[in-house]
């Protein structure tokens, strides 16, 4: 009898263990508490980061979070990089506690345009200018 009344629990711990997997429900326990996300619909990718590669397996667009530095002068950031065909970011919007900045860069070296919320710089043949 007792080993019937097992066999029925872990029935019911293995289907209720399906249906969580199925929902594609997520559980974090932290010092906040008990945090649950559900993705019943699918309508939403999550991850650490994201690549798109071109046919020949070059990054051309990442999203990644780079962790804040050691010594604090980099905090946390979020990156979107768009890259050329060569390997180059010509296109990078960046988000930290600092604020946000966004910089274009051309296909000539040392020449680009950064526009943050504490000034616009623009650099070209590797000579910089802030404007305020």
């Amino acid at each position: 009898m007792k080993t019937q009344r097992l066999l029925v629990v872990l029935t019911v711990l293995n289907i209720g263990l399906l249906a969580f997997l199925l929902a594609q429900t997520r559980v974090h326990i932290g010092l906040q508490g008990v945090r649950v996300w559900t993705n019943i619909d699918g309508s939403v990718l999550r991850g650490r980061a994201l690549e798109i590669v071109d046919d020949q397996g070059r990054t051309r667009v990442a999203i990644n979070l780079r962790g804040a530095d050691q010594g604090a002068s980099y905090p946390e950031t979020v990156i979107l990089r768009l890259i050329d065909q060569n390997g180059r970011p010509s296109v990078k919007l960046s988000n930290s506690d600092r604020g946000g900045l966004l910089a274009l860069a051309s296909d000539a070296q040392d020449t680009y345009v950064q526009l943050s919320g504490r000034e616009l710089t623009v650099t070209k043949d590797g000579r910089r200018q802030a404007i305020q």
